[in-house]
Order: structure tokens, then C-alpha cells, then sequence
């Protein structure tokens, strides 16, 4: 993945408000170890016969895949809102061949695979590709504009939890992603939205974030 020096953040997106709001959802549930998300990638550690001495299983590779339905499909089982909230339309897999993505991605760093549904009650197609950095509570972009030309739009997702980020935190991303520094000199900023690190964080449900996004123009 190329270095971005103006990365441009999901309020200037193309994508909608809805959009919008299964992206920022995601990247609660990646952040959130206790979460239906969380718990996979702990199984996925736990399971394998090479658990680095850390304990840390972020450290490995894994591939992301992020759905964002419809709005107004419908499920059996469970609503929409439900699902988003538990972050069912997660799915993670491990990588055990670097060379199987299309980036170099530092030690640390997560591959992702956006698709997005292509109509209700219709197949899904890719809509970006990137990189999820847990200590900076982000997900790294590339959002297709043109499949044909291979045209898209590098964006930041951060996470709508986190208020402040530091002011520098685009050059630690950079940084990172030009391996100058480790995952460990980061800011360690997930800790405020994971409730393995504070039990007093409660995060919001799909309601909670598509309500406060009012601000965001479709």
C-alpha cells in the first residue's frame, strides 16, 4: 500500500450515510476484544499450534472481509440492526502466505476486504481493500471509484468512539506503513475502545451510531 500524506477521513467519503455507519460499526467490533469479532480472532490463536509467546494474537495475519448489506434486507433469524451490532457480517481468516494479498503489510497490520451488497436480496461485489491498524483504532482504505480503470480513493476510517486522536497520528500511520517504526511505538489507542482494557466502556449499537451520523450528507 502506498503512503498517503493526505488521508482523507469518512466524512468526505462518496459512500453513503449508511455505508458510513456499517464501516464505523466494524471498526467497533474489530477494536472491542470482547467482541463476536474479538472472540473469533481469540479462537483462531487459541487453536493454532504456533501461539506466539506474546499472547497477542493481532500480531499475526489475518484477512478481514467486511460486508455492508443492504439496507433494507431481511434475514430469518435476526434484524439488520441486531446483526450490524454483533458484527456478523465480519468474517476473518488466517493468512499463512503473505505473497496470497496484494500489499506488503507491516507485522501487526490486518488485510481487509470490503464488499458491499449489490442489491436487496443480491450478490455482493469488492468495494475497497485496505489495511486495519488495532493500536490506532483505524481502518486504511483504498474505496474503488472505477473498477474498469483501477481508479480509487485512499480514506481513514477512525474510530466514532475516540474523539481526540493525536495530532500526529497520520505520521504514525505512515510511518508504520513505511515500516520506519514497529507496531509497538504506535499509539496505543484501542485500549480506550476495548473492553478487555476497560471494563467501563460500553460500546454504542447500530442505533446509537446511525443516529448520531445524521450529521454525515448522503
Amino acid at each position: 500500500m502506498q503512503t498517503v500524506k493526505h488521508t482523507v477521513t469518512i466524512g468526505n467519503l462518496g459512500l453513503n450515510r449508511f455505508d458510513q455507519c456499517v464501516l464505523n460499526m466494524g471498526l467497533i467490533n474489530l477494536c472491542d476484544r470482547e467482541s463476536y469479532t474479538g472472540q473469533q480472532i481469540r479462537r483462531f490463536y487459541d487453536s493454532s499450534d504456533d501461539g506466539e509467546p506474546t499472547g497477542d494474537p493481532w500480531r499475526r495475519l489475518h484477512q478481514i472481509t467486511l460486508y455492508i448489506p443492504h439496507p433494507e434486507q431481511e434475514y430469518e433469524e435476526i434484524t439488520l440492526a441486531a446483526g450490524l451490532t454483533q458484527g456478523y457480517n465480519i468474517e476473518l481468516k488466517t493468512i499463512a502466505n503473505p505473497d496470497e494479498i496484494p500489499y506488503q503489510i507491516p507485522e501487526g497490520g490486518q488485510f481487509v476486504v470490503v464488499m458491499k451488497q449489490k442489491g436487496l436480496d443480491a450478490g455482493f461485489a469488492i468495494a475497497a481493500t485496505g489495511i486495519f491498524i488495532r493500536p490506532l483504532a483505524l481502518l486504511k482504505l483504498e474505496v474503488i471509484t472505477d473498477i474498469a480503470t483501477a481508479e480509487y480513493e485512499s480514506i481513514a476510517v477512525k474510530h466514532p468512539v475516540i474523539r481526540d486522536y493525536p495530532s500526529a497520528w497520520e505520521d504514525k500511520l505512515n510511518q508504520f506503513l513505511d515500516r520506519a517504526i514497529p507496531y509497538e511505538a504506535l499509539p496505543d489507542l484501542v485500549r480506550y475502545v476495548d473492553r478487555a482494557f476497560n471494563p467501563d466502556y460500553r460500546p454504542p449499537n447500530w442505533d446509537e451510531i446511525y443516529r448520531k451520523s445524521s450529521f454525515i450528507q448522503n
